[in-house]
């Protein structure tokens, strides 16, 4: 494990993006999105025709039929795990084998489509769309605070216009706070503050601490949902922890100024966690779900709609900014990104993905 402040030396240049690792856990939609009604999403470049068995298990195949490539999520679900192509009625099972073909009882040996290992967890629906014998569950980033009793919260799908590099640099670096989200949850101390990045295995954490500081507009009211009426000074804490290749939950909050916060006594505020996870869908698109979690105020219904409509209005100056930054890096090809000191834990995420792509023998920059 090493480590570096803000006071390091992080000047070098760097690729503007890379590829996206295959043998990997994806998010390819929340859970309730996958239902008998095939739908499709393509993740990683590839399309997915995504439904539910009848024993309620989802199946990812390939969204195309081996007969004449029309999309299987145009089909529809048959008895057990079958899936029926739209066009000529040829019917597969979840492992992908054709089990029907019409006018005919003989079955083409080669009638398949590829079938691609699925784990629902966290309340996510994750598929893994490289060599399937390294599909091991216990790979899939944990995002306990999603589904555990002790919190509650809820979140939503963007469709980022954007490679899904930049949506991880966005969220290693959070002093672009002060400067994209300065009516809600920017403030200069974001700038002026100490920082920590630290890495170990397939792992980036950057943590930040600001104390004794006024609280911005959201984390003011968030602060006196809990304690009403509150008017004093804050300490304010965002520990960022990256999972390769593409998971960020960012532990987030404020206290009382001086009740032990970086102690680890956090009685005296609220907590929050951003969890996100970044499923690139073509080099250049990026679904990006995430969900805002809380300890405090379990019961009530409004928090967590108002939190997951204010973190909305949040994101989507987010999604303006990386939108217009992917225009920009098309505009100008021969155009590198050069790295300041706050740049530290986004270059660490990147040398973890460069890792992924070089075992996979797929390290090819894109332009």
């Amino acid at each position: 494990m090493q480590t570096t402040s803000r006071t390091s030396n992080a000047s070098s240049t760097t690729n503007k993006v890379l590829g996206y690792p295959l043998n990997a856990w994806y998010v390819a939609a929340w859970d309730y999105e996958v239902t008998r009604k095939p739908m499709s999403r393509r993740i990683a470049d590839r399309p997915l025709a995504l439904y539910r068995a009848e024993d309620g298990r989802a199946v990812a195949l390939a969204d195309a039929c081996w007969h004449r490539l029309a999309p299987l999520s145009l089909g529809k679900t048959l008895a057990g795990d079958q899936i029926q192509c739209p066009y000529h009625g040829i019917i597969y099972n979840s492992a992908g084998r054709c089990v029907s073909m019409p006018a005919q009882e003989t079955i083409n040996p080669s009638a398949t489509v590829p079938s691609f290992p699925v784990v629902e967890r966290y309340r996510y629906v994750w598929v893994w769309l490289g060599d399937a014998t390294k599909a091991d569950p216990e790979l899939i980033p944990d995002m306990w605070q999603m589904t555990d009793p002790a919190w509650a919260g809820d979140g939503l799908t963007i469709p980022v216009n954007c490679n899904f590099q930049l949506v991880l640099d966005n969220l290693m670096d959070l002093t672009h706070e002060e400067f994209v989200h300065g009516s809600s949850i920017g403030q200069e101390e974001l700038s002026e503050s100490d920082f920590v990045v630290t890495h170990e295995g397939n792992t980036v954490t950057v943590t930040r601490w600001m104390l004794d500081i006024d609280a911005p507009p959201f984390w003011r009211k968030n602060i006196r949902d809990k304690f009403p009426g509150y008017e004093g000074k804050v300490d304010r804490w965002q520990i960022i922890h990256f999972e390769s290749p593409s998971t960020i939950c960012i532990d987030v909050g404020v206290a009382k100024a001086g009740t032990g916060a970086p102690d680890g006594d956090r009685s005296q505020g609220v907590n929050g966690y951003v969890m996100n996870t970044i499923s690139p869908e073509t080099v250049k698109t990026s679904h990006y779900f995430w969900a805002f979690m809380r300890n405090y105020r379990l019961e009530s219904q409004l928090i967590t709609t108002q939190l997951r409509d204010g973190v909305s209005r949040v994101f989507k100056e987010d999604e303006d900014m990386l939108e217009a930054q992917q225009a920009a890096i098309d505009a100008n090809p021969d155009y590198e990104f050069y790295n300041l000191n706050i740049d530290a834990g986004g270059m660490w995420v990147r040398r973890l993905i460069e890792r992924q792509l070089a075992a996979e023998g797929r390290l090819v920059p894109f332009a």
